[in-house]
């Protein structure tokens, strides 16, 4: 792993989250927001604990960042999530005016992050990949167990 700064060291705080979310039997996803090297909001999946189709590990995070803030929007930021956003979150992440998403492993069926680099939506960076393969493995150990 890298120094503490860099991709693989934050995505690591949000698979840390991450496993957080599958120990609460949610959907294994997390995610922090960095703001000038600093984590300013976190998050992990709580729509079964909380009853909130929106809450996702992206939407909590972008909350909690703009609360530390005090802005709504969260320009100088960098979202780093487990896995790719859907489109929900992909709408919320330009709506924040992130400037950068990094995120895990892809996601096939729900997976929205072409739409974050779009002359519709906006401009934000998108960079897949680190930690994926064990961003991947925990959502599939999860589903394994899920579906004993």
């Amino acid at each position: 792993m890298e120094a503490p700064g860099g991709d693989e060291y934050f995505m690591s705080k949000a698979l840390q989250l991450a496993k957080e979310a599958a120990d609460a039997d949610e959907i294994p996803i997390g995610a922090v927001v960095v703001h000038k090297g600093r984590i300013i909001g976190k998050g992990f999946n709580q729509t079964e604990r909380l009853n909130d189709v929106t809450a996702h590990a992206e939407m909590l995070a972008i909350t909690a960042a703009a609360s530390a803030l005090n802005n709504k929007f969260l320009e100088e930021c960098t979202l780093y999530v487990t896995v790719e956003p859907c489109l929900m979150c992909a709408g919320a992440i330009r709506w924040a005016r992130l400037d950068k998403v990094v995120y895990g492993c892809k996601e096939p069926k729900t997976g929205y992050s072409n739409e974050l680099n779009t002359e519709k939506l906006g401009h934000t960076e998108v960079c897949p990949g680190p930690l994926a393969d064990e961003a991947r493995s925990l959502m599939q150990e999860f589903f394994r167990r899920r579906r004993g």
